[in-house]
């Protein structure tokens, strides 16, 4: 089976297991509806794709962690759609979780999936000291003091740091990746951060690229957010060719920086390819 099936396969058990009797019949569409139908799956397609590169010898436990880092994924959007946070009425071309069901189920669907994330980690049968290091990893990447929590509670300070910002808001889920997809196939997973870490940087640059230079039906969803709601962003602070570099520069830091491995080509075609996909078709020059 390939990783896309693979992966599709993983999110469908994991929300089944809330389209069962006695849960909330709209509760449980809420979070179809933010996991379904795909987006990119960069995230645990990274995963996976580690996993492969350390000679993956554990698919279940690959395929946990990678659906884990996907529910917790769509459920940072689901929140951060919420007006309160972006205010965004569509995301991936239609109308975003509160705009479909309601402000409160889109809470409710959150804060769900981020539980059913570690409800899908601790249903894998695999070594104690495996899964603890999967399951430490994955919280830490969602909580504080460095989480993608944490990340999005830097927008309500005074001053921020836009690297730290980074590496927290989008890094994190990133970092994890690379971590769990090494620790799920038995590798010494810790060397594997800073590939992780660099790719999330990387996008997050690339995502405030896109906000300054793409438009709503490339992107699925509105643009223009960052400068309107004050938010710190790469090309507000480097200008556009200024982020374009920083983009390209980390992700060649992140191959730079990818530990000895076997099976490390497709890894590094997905880490390019991505690299090109995240620009504007208008900028689509400066992605080589």
């Amino acid at each position: 089976m390939d990783v896309t099936s693979r992966i599709e396969r993983a999110l469908n058990d994991a929300i089944a297991l809330a389209e069962v009797p006695g849960c909330p019949p709209r509760l449980a569409a809420a979070m179809r509806y933010a996991v379904f139908p795909r987006g990119a799956r960069v995230r645990p397609r990274l995963c996976h794709s580690v996993a492969a590169a350390c000679g993956e010898d554990h698919p279940a436990a690959t395929e946990a962690a990678g659906a884990a880092l996907e529910l917790l994924h769509c459920a940072s959007l689901v929140h951060d759609d919420l007006p309160c946070f972006d205010a965004a009425d569509m995301r991936r071309g239609r109308p975003s979780v509160h705009k479909a069901f309601g402000e409160p189920l889109a809470v409710l669907a959150g804060d769900a999936l981020i539980v059913l994330a570690f409800q899908t980690l601790a249903r894998v049968q695999c070594a104690p000291a495996r899964l603890a290091t999967l399951t430490l990893t994955v919280a830490q990447s969602v909580g504080v003091p460095s989480g993608i929590v944490a990340g999005q509670a830097w927008e309500c300070e005074s001053q921020i740091d836009l690297a730290h910002y980074h590496r927290a808001k989008t890094g994190a889920l990133f970092a994890a990746a690379t971590v769990v997809g090494a620790a799920s196939a038995g590798a010494d997973a810790e060397p594997w951060r800073m590939v992780g870490e660099k790719l999330g940087e990387a996008y997050q640059v690339a995502d405030d690229i896109r906000d300054a230079a793409s438009d709503e039906e490339e992107i699925g969803k509105p643009v223009g957010r960052d400068l309107a709601l004050g938010r710190p962003s790469a090309v507000i602070e480097l200008g556009l060719d200024g982020a374009l570099f920083r983009l390209h520069e980390l992700v060649r830091g992140a191959i730079d920086a990818m530990p000895p491995c076997a099976n490390g080509a497709e890894l590094r075609s997905l880490m390019l390819s991505e690299a090109r996909r995240l620009v504007p078709t208008k900028l689509a020059q400066f992605a080589a």
